[in-house]
């Protein structure tokens, strides 16, 4: 008996196994998902959710007598008188701001002779075989970052004899018709276009006379300016203004270029004269009597020691935007007839105070092979091909000419994007015979120191300033650009302590304080 029972209750068991290991399908509905103990297979629990409470607010009319109460009125009131308290505390906060922050150096009147330096073109078949290859040379001319181009003499006339002259008639450059062409695509790049209309540029005399200009040929230049620059043309250029200007009739030609102007005009004609062999201070009176936007002249050759050169610097520095500066570019002729020193003086005249004027080929270290004047290079870029033609000789000048071009790119971008390079204040820090230094610097910008030695031996330089200029230097500042290794761009040195290897030239910078 005992044993029958037993194999029951096995029984039992092995089916409360089997019902417990079920296929979920197979599994009892239940609220819980699994059967309650006391629960009957099939059985369904089921959950009645209690009754949901929702809150609806005030009425309109209880808020209205809610929000009349003494309580909600003082409140309300506080919370105003808050808000005011804290508004008039910001603005008189952003008052004291304005009122003790430093404040900004109004920019001065800047044209477009002032914002970059001038492309001279004397030469236009020498260095594009005429004005339609101008046209497609443009693009790398505007990578130079330049902003004006003075193209020409290109007139028709024979040495010394003023009965041939014939200023609107372009003599073997091009037409009329390709002039236009260069303008307008020059004008899209925001570069202007000067012509330079020096009578006797053939013969001896500018002005087919040494002390005074004839009336006749001032009134035919005078004519011509304003047929040339009734097409476009941004501005006339005359050698000999010293010469021009001693005429009686010289205020007529200054009439037909600047004396038309109105406040609406967007753009300024310009009238750009050169003056050679004259001293800084009489520089400085013909740029204030004659009535020329951009007087050019050949300081900078006509004296080659650093003492003479600061001095003609401090004598002009204020008259910056009036005065240009060139290596050559007065008597339309290239760096390289002057000297070798390309980087050194690309340097130099990018960051003096005034607008520097380059030749056709400074930017490369363009220099005379026999004829005169010089074949403008091009294609320098291209790499020759590998082989036992490869003139070492060449490839050496070749890859000298795209590292001078390089520098040139970056101080021309770089002195258009400063303002205390483009149009700041100038103080002279040191000078010798064969070295100068100068600050430039601009209200709140950066400042840039400028220090060359074109001597034949390294020269250590100490840069000091005048107690009475009102400006403080740093005991130290960071080399910005160096055209040899021995300072390397970035690095730190002492104002005290300059040394500067021959033909060197180096930009440092140091920030504003207050």
């Amino acid at each position: 008996m005992r044993s029958q029972t037993m194999s029951k209750d096995t029984e039992i068991d092995l089916k409360e196994v089997e019902l417990n290991e079920l296929d979920p399908e197979k599994q009892p509905m239940t609220g819980d998902g699994q059967a309650a103990a006391a629960e009957k297979n099939g059985s369904v629990k089921v959950k009645v959710p209690e009754e949901e409470v929702t809150f609806t607010g005030l009425s309109k009319d209880q808020l209205m007598k809610v929000a009349g109460t003494p309580g909600w009125v003082r409140t309300r009131w506080v919370l105003l008188v808050l808000f005011w308290l804290g508004w008039v505390g910001m603005l008189a906060g952003a008052i004291v701001i304005i009122v003790q922050a430093p404040r900004c150096k109004p920019i001065p009147e800047m044209n477009w002779w002032n914002e970059g330096p001038l492309y001279q073109i004397s030469d236009v078949e020498a260095f594009s075989d005429g004005l339609e290859g101008i046209e497609g040379k443009l693009d790398e001319i505007n990578q130079l970052k330049v902003k004006g181009l003075v193209l020409g003499p290109f007139h028709t006339v024979q040495e010394d004899n003023p009965l041939t002259l014939s200023l609107q008639k372009i003599e073997t450059a091009g037409t009329v018709e390709e002039l236009k062409v260069v303008l307008e695509k020059a004008h899209k790049k925001g570069i202007s276009v000067a012509l330079d209309l020096t009578p006797n540029y053939k013969g001896k005399h500018s002005w087919f006379s040494a002390s005074s200009a004839d009336s006749e040929v001032i009134d035919e230049v005078k004519v011509a300016a304003e047929y040339w620059l009734g097409l476009g043309v941004d501005g006339i250029k005359i050698s000999g203004l010293s010469v021009a200007s001693n005429s009686g009739d010289w205020s007529k030609l200054k009439e037909a270029v600047i004396g038309n102007r109105t406040e609406e005009d967007t753009k300024k004609k310009a009238l750009i004269g050169v003056a050679e062999n004259i001293s800084a201070e009489e520089l400085s009176l013909l740029i204030n009597t004659t009535g020329a936007d951009l007087v050019l002249s050949n300081l900078l050759s006509q004296k080659s020691g650093g003492k003479e050169r600061i001095q003609a610097m401090d004598v002009l520095n204020s008259q910056q935007r009036s005065l240009g500066w060139g290596l050559g570019a007065a008597t339309k002729a290239q760096l390289s007839k002057t000297t070798g020193m390309f980087r050194l003086y690309q340097l130099l005249l990018l960051t003096m105070p005034g607008t520097p004027v380059f030749t056709y080929g400074d930017e490369i270290g363009l220099s005379a092979q026999g004829a005169w004047p010089p074949k403008m290079v091009w294609g320098i870029e291209k790499e020759p091909v590998d082989g036992p033609a490869v003139n070492e000789t060449a490839e050496a000048e070749r890859k000298e000419r795209i590292a001078v071009k390089k520098w040139f790119k970056t101080v021309s971008e770089l002195r258009g994007k400063e303002r205390s390079l483009l149009h700041g204040d100038y103080y002279s820090l040191y000078s010798s015979n064969s070295s100068l230094a100068f600050l430039r610097l601009w209200d709140q910008s950066d400042r840039y120191i400028t220090a060359v030695n074109w001597g034949s031996s390294p020269e250590k330089l100490t840069l000091t300033l005048k107690p009475t200029d009102g400006v403080e230097l740093p005991e130290t500042a960071t080399v910005r650009l160096s055209s040899h290794s021995t300072l390397k761009a970035e690095s730190i040195v002492r104002l005290d302590d300059i040394t500067l290897e021959s033909g060197q030239g180096v930009m440092l910078q140091f920030p504003y304080s207050a």
